[in-house]
């Protein structure tokens, strides 16, 4: 979700009233989300790079990280969504953890959207913390290392039991994945869009489901094998 800081930046605004304004695109992507069928809705809201932004604007959104989630979690839960925090959370401070605790307690049985937010969240972090743990276990005597694959290891990700990504939607027209979820993303559709956080509404949520189903996912397979004919 990128592009927060340039919205207020154009209209003379603080950086944090940007992160504000993003907060209703959020509300909108979600209900969108279990609206259309949508079943896992992974949302980038804080990644471990972002600690080296100014200490303000850090403290700003873990303040607003917590409002958020005090304010809509009767919503959510009444919406049967189900809410998973991924991320370093030894970094979140006590507030912050103890209140993505109480969301995930209160939601956990519902069977609806499961929304993830990745807070204090990196791709590569992700993937060395497997690394570290599963080596625990192998010098420990619990793990034979010739007996880990692709599916042991995403055992020991954060996204464990997640469905991989069919779709990443990035907005703000930069067009990289600033090491989100690499795991994850192997075979994932890419779309970028041109508008920043706060702009992005249904109808843009809408164009990249209409770019995914354009998409043949052939996952190695030839168009043949899939019974697809070329022109």
């Amino acid at each position: 979700m990128d592009g927060n800081g340039r919205w207020a930046e154009q209209r003379g605004l603080p950086r944090p009233a940007g992160h504000e304004g993003g907060i209703e695109p959020v509300r909108t992507t979600v209900k969108a989300c279990a609206d259309l069928g949508v079943r896992t809705l992974t949302l980038f809201a804080f990644s471990s790079e972002n600690f080296s932004r100014p200490a303000d604007e850090v403290g700003c959104l873990m303040e607003l990280f917590v409002a958020a989630l005090r304010r809509e979690i009767e919503e959510l839960d009444s919406n049967r969504v189900r809410v998973r925090v991924i991320g370093n959370r030894d970094r979140l401070g006590e507030l912050l953890a103890d209140t993505v605790a109480a969301a995930e307690r209160k939601t956990c049985e519902n069977n609806g959207l499961e929304l993830v937010i990745a807070v204090a969240y990196g791709g590569r972090w992700d993937l060395v913390r497997a690394a570290q743990q599963l080596a625990t276990e192998a010098r420990a005597g619990r793990l034979d290392p010739d007996s880990i694959d692709e599916g042991v290891l995403a055992g020991a990700l954060a996204t464990a039991g997640m469905p991989p990504v069919d779709l990443m939607i990035r907005t703000g027209g930069e067009q990289r994945i600033s090491n989100f979820l690499l795991w994850d993303l192997a075979y994932s559709e890419l779309y970028f869009s041109p508008l920043i956080w706060p702009e992005f509404d249904r109808r843009e949520l809408e164009r990249a489901f209409e770019f995914y189903a354009s998409r043949q996912r052939r996952f190695g397979r030839t168009g043949q094998q899939l019974g697809v004919s070329a022109c």
